[in-house]
Parts: C-alpha cells; sequence; structure tokens
C-alpha cells in the first residue's frame, strides 16, 4: 500500500509541477509570460500543460467512479480509510515538484544554450510557483486516497459476495447433473440385466 501511494504522490507531482511552473512563469514575467512559455525552447509548454491538465482530470474522473460504483454496490456512502498525513504528503508533493521545475529549467537552458539559472533562482521561483500548488494538490490528493483505497476495498467485498454463491450454484448444478445421470444409467443398467436373465439351468439341462 505504502509503494503504491508512493508511486501515485511521485505521478501527481510530477502532473503538478507543470501548473507551478506556470504559476511561477505568471509572477516572475507578468503579461509577458504566456508569451515566452508558448515560443523558443518553450514552445512545448502549452501542450504539456494541457496534457498534464488532462490526465489529472481523467485520473480524477476514474477515481469518482470507482468510488461511486462502490457506494452502489455496498448499498452505503464511503467511509475514508487512514489518509495519509497532510504535511507529510505537502512535503513530498513540493520536494516533487521542485526537482521536476529544476531539471525543466536545467533542460530549457542547456537545449537553448543559455546560462543555467542559479541555485539560488531556482530555489526561489521554485518555491513561489510550486508550494501553493502543492498546498492544494495535498488536500485534494489526501482527499481522494482516503476515499478511493476505501471504494477499492468495498469493491473487493462486494465482488466476493457476488462469486460466491455463483460457485456455490455452480458446483450443486454439477453435482445434481451427475445425480440425475446415475439415476438415469441405474433402470436401463437393470433393464439389460433383465433381459439378460441370470445363467440358465436350461442350457446345461439341453445338454
Amino acid at each position: 500500500m505504502a509503494i503504491r501511494r508512493g508511486w501515485i504522490v511521485v505521478g501527481f507531482g510530477v502532473l503538478a509541477a507543470q501548473a507551478g511552473h506556470l504559476l511561477a512563469y505568471q509572477v516572475r514575467l507578468g503579461a509577458a509570460a504566456q508569451q515566452m512559455q508558448s515560443s523558443g525552447v518553450h514552445f512545448y509548454f502549452p501542450n504539456l500543460v494541457r496534457t498534464s491538465l488532462g490526465i489529472v482530470c481523467a485520473v480524477t474522473l476514474a477515481a469518482l467512479f470507482l468510488i461511486g460504483l462502490a457506494r452502489i454496490l455496498g448499498g452505503r456512502s464511503i467511509s475514508p480509510g487512514s489518509a495519509p498525513s497532510y504535511t507529510r504528503l505537502v512535503a513530498a508533493l513540493f520536494t516533487v515538484q521542485l526537482l521536476f521545475f529544476a531539471a525543466q529549467e536545467v533542460g530549457e537552458a542547456w537545449v537553448g544554450g543559455a546560462p543555467v539559472a542559479s541555485v539560488a533562482d531556482l530555489l526561489l521561483w521554485g518555491t513561489l510557483g510550486q508550494l501553493p500548488v502543492a498546498l492544494i494538490a495535498a488536500a485534494g490528493l489526501r482527499w481522494l486516497l482516503a476515499r478511493f483505497e476505501a471504494a477499492v476495498r468495498e469493491i473487493r467485498i462486494a465482488l466476493a459476495a457476488v462469486q460466491s454463491p455463483a460457485a456455490f450454484i455452480a458446483v450443486a448444478a454439477l453435482a445434481w447433473s451427475q445425480a440425475d445421470r446415475n439415476l438415469l444409467l441405474r433402470p436401463a443398467a437393470g433393464a439389460s440385466l433383465a433381459e439378460r436373465g441370470p445363467p440358465s439351468s436350461l442350457r446345461f439341462s439341453s445338454n
């Protein structure tokens, strides 16, 4: 469970880093941010942001669908399970987002032949852009994780309850058909024996 949560946090952090990247440039450049992020070495960025937001929306909708399905199968509302600590979640998301932001900045500078920003600049602008996004993303992800994991448990319980009677009915049907076949074979076997009859003494007497 912890490993799965870790991968979810990393993936969510990489996607959220794009929103933080956008916010950092907006704070730093103001109205010129949009033009700069869609030209030069940044030409890929608008498509990347749209793709990231699309993936986040798709994952969120899929999780909400499973939560709703679990509520229908269980016949009751989903009570949230043990959720990760909000503070730890913020710290993990912020770390992933900041590292990805720095990697993007260094990669863009290397591709464009521009000087790489200093560590202080990366930390300053990365924090301004990524920390607010991490605070919001952690709250949403914590809420979603708690209910998603509880929903998965509910669905497993519901499927186990459905499969057990089905397996019992299948075994009972197989046993019933086997019993019917035995009952059908018995009269046939008795009739054939009756037709044959016991070893006749007439045969010996005729000899």
